[in-house]
Parts: C-alpha cells; structure tokens; sequence
C-alpha cells in the first residue's frame, strides 16, 4: 500500500510515526485501518475516574500518530464517552478517522440497559451524531447481539431500521457486536447477504482464549466479514494491575492470571506488552482496540505497535499458554452476564422492548 493511509492529513499527522504504523483493511469495506486502534470506552470513566481534558489531549495524539479507527457506545459512561469524544473530534479534521458506534444498550438500570427496538436505534443514532458533532457515522454497530431476548427482533427490526439509516446517508457500514461468537455465528445467516460488514469481539483473541482464530475467523471471511479485535489484555486480566472488580471472569481465570502476571514479572517481562504484541502480530486480525485514559499508556501501545515482536518476547508469551492458560477447564466466561442479566430481569417482573 502506499506510504500513508488515505485517513492521512498533511500537516496534521506527525509523517514518521503514521510511515511506522501497520494498516490493513476491514473486510470488503473501504476502512484501511491501523491494526492498534482506539477503544473509547475508558474516556466514559468504565475503568477508573478520568479526567475529561486529558481525555481530549489523548485522542489528539492517538490519532496524530496514526491510530485511524475509534470505537465507542452509549452504554459507555451512559453517553459520556461520546460525549467526551466529540469534544477531541473537534480538533481533528474529519478525514484523519473513521468513527463506530453501536445502538441497543444504554442504562445502568436493569429495565433500561437494552433497548433494540426501531424506534429506540433511530433515536439513538441521531443522539450520538449530535454528542459526536459529526454529520455521518462509518460504522453503526448493534452492541452485545446476545442480550437480545430473540433474534427475530434483530433480522426483522433492528437490522432494517440500521439499513435505512444507511440509506439516508447517517452511517456507512453496519455491523455486530458481542461476546458469544455461537450468537453471533447463529445470527449472521439469519441476515440478508452482504448486510452486514463487520464483526466485533472482545477478549476472544488473547493469551487466554483463541477461539475466535478457529472456525469463526474462517465463517466470518466466508461471509465477507471483517473482524474487529477488542481487548487484548482481557479487560485488564492481562495487566499487573489486574482487572476491575466488575470484571465477569470465574475465580479460577483471575487465579490463574495472576499467577501468569507474577511469572512474568519475575522473569522480566511485562504481561501486558506480550498480550499486545503476540494479538498485533497477528495478521489475519486486521484491527485490535485497546482502551485507556491514560496518555502516558496510550503512548506506550503506540511505541508497541510500531515495533516488532522480539523471538523472546514471542517465546515468553508461548510459554504463558503452554503452561498456565491451556489448562484451565473453563477459558471464558460466557452466558455468565446474559444469565445474570435474564435473572435480574425475571426477578424484576421486566420485559424488553420489543417490536415482535
């Protein structure tokens, strides 16, 4: 490809560190994307307090070094992520990003937390172009497909209610979003063909957990999907801090990660630089989001994705699957948030809003 992405902005981007980034396209569409992108969820405060101001000077910098994709949501921080982010946008000429956002999930309460009815998704698209300040979104995603009561409402509402906002020129491209890769494969042929342009998925492309490098990365390419990684630390299981206490993993999976951090730490390496570096590396992946608030972290994955993986780096993250991650019986820990989702809704006597 040439020397600079088509997102490239003379006078703008900082020209060295764009020429060392890696960029490949999503899928069938036009997005040729840095394969270190940015996951906006932090700047809503999900991770840790932030601090706005800081949050924009991030932004600015990532995208000024190369990072060309930005993902956010509603759910995130109830709003404030956009929010935030529209914010930074306004310093950043519109042709130096592309910008996803998702619909269907939305409150902190359990009754308003998800919402995939037609109505509800046109009024949130046009809510999130306004918190963005932009006239059109790339990408429009349906947030966490699986928490949908039945996929009846997503072929026969939600995805039409998204293919005429295609239509009337508010997004770009559709695409789905969640956790379980069963849901989302079972989802997909339900769909008309060539409907939908991306998939993505989190913490199923880590040191952890490889499922999606099986058979779902072969069924989302035989159906011209492109694949969007999140979250190669796992939502901080990977990190010497180790993940927030909302975090859904089994007991035995924070066990065994600590145990994986403390061995990496004696053995001189940095947990989350190998969980990094070994998903960049891969190249069938064409995009991972990483998120934080944090400058001095933000430049830090910068430095890690323009520089390659060392042979010991490659053998120490080896080394923490082969002889901490391949044992464990339970490697994910998925249907434990939908179940507990259903269970506080039975409790509550609430429904879904539905179209059906």
């Amino acid at each position: 490809m040439a020397k600079y992405p088509h997102t490239f902005v003379e006078g703008f981007h900082d020209a060295s560190s764009v020429a060392q980034m890696t960029y490949r396209q999503v899928g069938k569409t036009d997005m040729v994307v840095s394969n270190l992108s940015f996951g906006a969820s932090s700047l809503g405060g999900v991770f840790r307090a932030t601090d706005d101001e800081e949050s924009v000077q991030l932004v600015e910098t990532a995208v000024k070094q190369g990072i060309n994709y930005i993902d956010t949501a509603p759910w995130y921080g109830q709003g404030r992520s956009e929010t935030v982010l529209g914010k930074a946008l306004k310093r950043i000429p519109r042709k130096a990003f592309y910008l996803a956002t998702k619909v269907g999930r939305y409150e902190l309460e359990i009754g308003k937390m998800f919402d995939f009815s037609r109505n509800r998704i046109l009024k949130s698209v046009d809510e999130s172009l306004e918190r963005l300040g932009l006239d059109y979104i790339d990408l429009i995603q349906v947030h966490d497909v699986e928490f949908c009561h039945s996929l009846a409402q997503l072929v026969q509402h939600t995805l039409p209610a998204l293919l005429d906002l295609k239509a009337a020129g508010k997004v770009r491209y559709i695409g789905l979003t969640g956790y379980s890769l069963d849901a989302l494969m079972r989802l997909i042929p339900l769909l008309p063909p060539g409907s939908v342009d991306t998939v993505l998925t989190y913490c199923r492309c880590t040191l952890i957990d490889q499922a999606l490098l099986g058979s779902p990365l072969q069924f989302f390419r035989l159906h011209n999907i492109g694949i969007i990684n999140a979250s190669p630390v796992s939502m901080g299981l990977l990190s010497n801090r180790g993940p927030p206490t909302w975090h859904p993993a089994t007991a035995s999976i924070k066990a065994v990660c600590k145990k994986a951090t403390e061995f990496s730490q004696s053995s001189g390496q940095d947990i989350t630089d190998l969980a990094v570096l070994w998903t960049l590396a891969l190249t069938e992946v064409p995009t991972t989001l990483i998120s934080t608030a944090s400058i001095l972290n933000m430049e830090k994955n910068l430095a890690l994705a323009r520089q390659k993986m060392t042979e010991e780096q490659r053998l120490a993250a080896e080394k923490l699957i082969s002889e901490f991650f391949k044992f464990l019986s339970q490697n994910n820990w998925e249907n434990i948030e939908v179940s507990q989702y259903w269970d506080k809704m039975g409790e509550e006597g609430i429904e879904q809003n539905t179209d059906l």
